[in-house]
């Protein structure tokens, strides 16, 4: 009878035990699954056509998590993927995400995975992402936009927040992926509006700015004749504004006739320019085009 008392109080007790591990993200924590949360409007949504290169020989090593359901993509909301594109939506296009994650994972140890969480709204502006001001902002777009922000749930911040929170039981988060502007055209208080959103992102997720640095990119650049290229000048200082924000050079990469969009190969090479910035910071240094 004794005995029973004990095995029946050790089941208890190991059950306890897991119960707290599995809350508290001990089991199932990979530190060598390296996360990055990604946001923006069109271009970080992904733009251009998806080519048959864009699909090839991807690693298993580079995971997607879809923020959305995606019936034709076979993809459930808060399951991860092999990094497939398009990354953000169902039908979206290549985005500079893609070339981040490939190169990444090109260019580190095998053991260590890398993860991608986009949710990106095409045509909005940052405010979208800030909680004070997200339904008041989505509410005077027009209704291409509101569908967007309808698939997720009407408030992309929280979606990306509700996605990451998952993520973090899985991996590591190790940085955000920032690509807006366009519609902030000439805003001297965009990096300020950043920072409120950066700001906000680390304290609801537990993060620490010193090791989860913002990697921000510049738009169409002059040299392609982006309709948006003086913003590139207020972009430039937001590492004035937030001391862990790094920023992406867009000089040479092609854009396309709208003049606002980058072309497949214009964000092939962004994404590894992001990369390359990554890669620096954590002590390796390669060569993006």
């Amino acid at each position: 009878m004794i005995k029973e008392k004990r095995s029946y109080f050790n089941l208890r007790l190991i059950a306890l035990i897991a119960g707290i591990c599995i809350t508290t993200g001990l089991f199932g924590q990979d530190k060598n699954f390296h996360i990055y949360l990604c946001l923006g409007q069109s271009n970080m949504e992904g733009n251009a056509k998806v080519q048959t290169i864009d699909s090839a020989g991807i690693s298993d090593r580079f995971k997607v998590l879809a923020a959305v359901d995606c019936d034709n993509r076979g993809r459930k909301m808060g399951s991860w993927y092999t990094a497939v594109p398009p990354l953000t939506r169902c039908y979206t296009g290549l985005s500079p995400a893609d070339y981040f994650g490939r190169t990444m994972v090109e260019n580190l140890p095998e053991k260590i995975n890398v993860g991608i969480i986009n949710v990106s709204v095409g045509g909005c502006k940052i405010e979208l992402f800030d909680e004070d001001s997200c339904a008041s902002y989505a509410a005077r777009q027009p209704e291409w936009m509101k569908n967007m922000i309808k698939e997720y749930a009407g408030n992309p911040y929280q979606r990306l927040v509700e996605m990451a929170k998952l993520a973090q039981k899985n991996g590591v988060i190790k940085g955000v992926l920032l690509h807006q502007g366009e519609s902030n055209n000439g805003d001297t208080l965009w990096p300020q509006k950043v920072k409120k959103v950066y700001d906000r992102l680390l304290k609801d997720l537990n993060l620490d700015a010193e090791k989860v640095p913002l990697i921000a990119g510049e738009l169409v650049p002059e040299d392609q004749n982006g309709s948006c290229a003086g913003m590139n000048k207020i972009i430039g200082m937001l590492p004035q504004t937030i001391p862990t924000a790094h920023i992406v050079s867009s000089a040479t990469c092609e854009g396309v006739k709208d003049r606002l969009h980058f072309s497949a190969a214009g964000y092939r090479e962004l994404g590894k320019r992001y990369a390359a910035v990554m890669l620096e910071l954590m002590g390796k240094k390669i060569t993006a085009e």
